[in-house]
């Protein structure tokens, strides 16, 4: 499943290199963050949201039934302080 999540914001984000991907698995679910540049997160979230809301439907309808649910979360990367 991370590799449909990781082609869909592949395909709206242009900074690729510097996307993360986090994922953390509880009991019941599979936590997914992806952590952005700042000027990619309007491009993969969308107008409204819309594009990860669809996002969000394309993971869901993927997990098979008796599989752990998935949750995307997408945020903003830190940027780290450059020191002179």
């Amino acid at each position: 499943m991370l590799e449909l999540i990781k082609y869909i914001v592949g395909q709206f984000a242009e900074d690729k290199e510097h996307i993360e991907y986090k994922v953390e698995e509880t009991e019941d679910s599979i936590n997914v963050t992806v952590l952005l540049s700042d000027s990619d997160m309007g491009k993969v979230i969308g107008k409204q949201g819309k594009i990860a809301k669809a996002l969000r439907t394309l993971v869901r309808a993927a997990t098979p039934r008796d599989s752990k649910k998935y949750n995307v979360e997408i945020k903003e990367r830190e940027t780290e302080e450059i020191a002179y």
